[in-house]
């Protein structure tokens, strides 16, 4: 393999690097933006309120609320346990 074959297969392989980056970066995004976690939030509310509905349970949209806001506030404060976690792994290597 000459020179220029191996410069071509390294710029290559830079731009798939570069190109995976990106990707991760947009998902990163996407995972902490106000949008998802906001989502997520009307999602569950809008399942719960029809099981409950469903179910007959007394006052469904109501009723929902908590366990959205349970949920929600278990998804928001999973990063904050996941920089302890990765500290916690760090240090005991």
């Amino acid at each position: 393999m000459n020179i220029e074959e191996s410069v071509t297969k390294l710029e290559k392989e830079i731009a798939t690097i570069k190109s995976r980056n990106t990707s991760v970066e947009v998902d990163k995004a996407w995972e902490t933006s106000i949008c998802r976690r906001a989502l997520i939030a009307a999602f569950t509310y809008l399942s719960l309120g029809i099981y409950m509905w469903a179910i007959n349970v007394d006052q469904p949209w109501l009723n929902a609320i908590v366990p959205t806001i349970g949920f929600t506030l278990s998804t928001l404060t999973l990063p904050f346990f996941k920089s302890l976690w990765l500290k916690s792994r760090s240090k005991n290597k």
